[in-house]
């Protein structure tokens, strides 16, 4: 039986092969030291963290997410290690939260490799704290036990590892961030979660003004739960009305699905909220199925070395039997294993094959035949698709779950025209063509989701290498001004938007938003800078960094197509850019993480069927509603 520790007790430790578990409902920074007799530990050789995660008995996660498994074996430890150190931390500088009081108490558990339980903690009464201990191994007269410890530091992670005895832990801490910073910049945000009725409502029918600042993210919604015999919300609010309820078709079989079965005030928000439940569920089946083999690949690995210690079972039949009877069990753990993956994958196919069909436009792909019937929207969407995502284990099934990122963007884009992009593409030429007509379609989708005149796109082209991909925008007419070309266009361009920027942040700081300029266009604004940094001085990389990082909270967004390698000579000044911009690739790339167990997902990017005309008649939906507009 597992036993729930409190701050302070302990508890023996039995197996040596063990598994951390952490769950925090929001992204956490999570690692371990080792320490000696004395709880010292003796440089940063001994911390394992995001940019430095394995170490000889030890490996931590690569990055912040709110579910961790920390990998543990106390038999590979050096033998002057007597303590291992679980730490957790909130990472800084991405507009989380910034104080363990302000989310919910962390829960850490303590499991063997087939996931059963042997001790948990929940580390509660944290209030300004920001980074804490979270629980200890340790080792007492060669027997191991742990700990629950609890203990929080209000000054962060560097504070905690001072405590550690480290003498530059400044530095390491900031090492530390700067990696997590990097995990983060690749991860695909969590959808908001729907606490208040009002902001659900609002979300859904009604998109943001231009000068307003976007709400924080909190964790995604749960897939599922009952309500409880006590009704505790405000008798004055009215809850969501309640999703369709999937029926089994016999019983004993899985629910046949149902489209929009999740909870939200629309149709399109149920939706949402149920391609990112699929998208939940595919990462932590997945999670489930690496672990059961990493077990039978560690009890079969053991009980071979069981055999093989025993000089007398090494040769002959005994040792024979002994080597096909850890074998057998071992191919029976992963059918095991494998059988529960392929039942979650084919109901999750069932699903897709039921919800793909019903997505709106903003969600559907381009084959989808609720493109020819489009027309301009009077609503701005809860979100938009920007391609598709799959794991290794669902690639036979042939399962995809869309890629839907919440509007307005709270971050730009980075269509990555790098070679390192994609193996599969050995001419360059050929991936920065095919990374511009990528901008190209993310565009038309942005504004084929906005009602006309409520998104405007302006494009540099300092070169004019894009020409042939930008032709579908600018024959349509739907860019707010002609395509800049040279260092002047450049430098127009960025000084008009920049400009755009500093009026609504001041108007909003002054809570003035009827004095700004009438002729100012309050539409959302994207830069669309193809082949980045030609064409760029200084003062404009400058600009395009300010418009990075102030932009998007007044309504003015970024696209980068450029591979990173152009711009080396800049060196780490680009790096804070790189890391704010939401990298995407032009073909299927391994490149992004989710966040709860940091899966390496491959991201698919949107494509417009062969000999397709559809984009082109969407566009030309989109121009003659602007007209209609007087735009």
């Amino acid at each position: 039986m597992a036993a729930e520790l409190v701050r302070g007790q302990n508890h023996p430790l039995t197996q040596t092969r063990l598994e951390i578990r952490v769950s925090a409902g929001r992204p956490v920074v999570a690692g371990a030291t080792l320490a000696d007799d004395r709880g010292t530990v003796h440089g940063t050789q001994r911390v394992a963290h995001p940019g430095a995660p394995a170490l000889p008995g030890l490996e931590v996660p690569r990055q912040a997410a709110s579910d961790h498994r920390l990998a543990v074996d106390l038999d590979a430890m050096p033998q002057d290690v007597h303590r291992i150190t679980v730490l957790l931390a909130l990472p800084v500088g991405t507009g989380g939260p910034t104080r363990f009081g302000a989310v919910a108490a962390p829960f850490v558990a303590v499991t063997g490799l087939d996931g059963a339980e042997v001790a948990s903690y929940t580390i509660t009464d944290l209030d300004t704290e920001s980074a804490v201990v979270a629980l200890e191994l340790y080792r007492r007269q060669n027997a191991w036990k742990v700990r629950a410890i609890g203990q929080g530091y209000a000054d962060g992670l560097a504070a905690l590892l001072a405590d550690q005895g480290l003498t530059d832990a400044q530095a390491l801490a900031g090492t530390i961030h700067d990696a997590v910073a990097q995990g983060l910049a690749r991860a695909v945000a969590p959808p908001p979660r729907a606490t208040d009725e009002a902001q659900v409502r609002a979300a859904a029918t009604a998109g943001q003004a231009s000068g307003a600042l976007p709400s924080p993210a909190p964790a995604p919604p749960g897939r599922s739960g009952g309500e409880g015999p006590i009704d505790y919300t405000h008798p004055g609010r009215q809850a969501p009305p309640p999703p369709p309820t999937a029926q089994p078709a016999e019983p004993g079989r899985p629910a046949v699905p149902v489209a929009g079965d999740a909870t939200g005030w629309s149709m399109e928000e149920r939706l949402y909220n149920q391609v990112w439940g699929m998208f939940e569920d595919l990462a932590r089946t997945a999670a489930a199925y690496r672990s059961a083999v990493d077990f039978a690949d560690s009890r079969m690995e053991q009980e071979l070395d069981h055999v093989l210690s025993d000089p007398r079972s090494r040769i002959g039949g005994q040792g024979d039997a002994a080597r096909e009877a850890a074998r057998a069990k071992h191919g029976a753990l992963v059918d095991r294993a494998r059988e529960a993956l392929d039942r979650d994958v084919a109901q999750l196919v069932s699903e897709s094959d039921v919800v793909e069909p019903a997505l709106p436009a903003a969600y559907a792909r381009w084959d989808n035949p609720c493109w020819h019937a489009y027309r301009s929207p009077m609503e701005i969407p809860m979100a938009v698709r920007l391609g598709d995502l799959r794991l290794p284990e669902s690639e036979a099934a042939g399962l995809r779950i869309p890629m839907l990122v919440r509007l307005p963007l709270e971050r730009g884009l980075w269509i990555d025209a790098g070679a390192s992009a994609a193996d599969a593409l050995t001419d360059a030429d050929e991936l920065r063509a095919r990374a511009a007509q990528t901008a190209v379609v993310h565009a038309a989708r942005l504004l084929a989701a906005y009602p006309a005149g409520e998104f405007s796109v302006h494009v540099v082209d300092p070169a004019g290498t894009a020409a042939g991909a930008l032709a579908p925008l600018v024959e349509a007419g739907v860019l707010a001004s002609p395509v800049a070309g040279g260092a002047a266009g450049v430098s127009e361009t960025l000084t008009r938007l920049t400009e755009r920027v500093d009026l609504v942040q001041m108007a909003v700081r002054a809570g003035a938003a009827d004095a700004l300029p009438p002729d100012l266009d309050v539409a959302e604004q994207l830069l669309i800078v193809h082949d980045f940094p030609h064409g760029f001085d200084d003062r404009a990389v400058t600009r395009l960094r300010y418009l990075a990082d102030e932009g998007p909270q007044v309504g003015v967004h970024l696209m980068l197509v450029a591979d990173r390698e152009d711009a080396a000579e800049y060196g780490p000044l680009l790096d804070p850019l790189w890391r704010s911009l939401l990298r995407l690739t032009p073909v299927p790339d391994d490149h992004l993480a989710d966040p709860w167990v940091g899966h390496a997902w491959t991201y698919e990017p949107p494509t417009v069927p062969d000999g397709s005309a559809i984009l082109r008649q969407v566009l030309a939906e989109v121009a003659d509603a602007r007209r209609a507009r007087g735009l």
